[in-house]
């Protein structure tokens, strides 16, 4: 099953709200909290979630390298 369909069923772990997919992170706007996707899988624990503002730096690094 590929993330956009998973994002039919998903939710965020703290809020049960939402999740869009940008990049490498689930995103929660409600939250303000990003869950990275490590090999294809979302990592949904909340003690692993990112700040939005820290994804954001994130992407802009990592689009850096490439």
């Amino acid at each position: 099953m590929q993330l956009k369909e998973l994002l039919k069923i998903l939710a965020c772990p703290k809020c049960k709200g939402n999740l869009s997919l940008k990049k490498m992170f689930l995103l929660c706007k409600k939250c303000k909290l990003a869950y990275p996707i490590i090999d294809e899988v979302p990592d949904m624990l909340l003690e692993d979630a990112w700040s939005l503002e820290r994804a954001k730096k994130e992407n802009f690094e990592h689009k850096l390298k490439l």
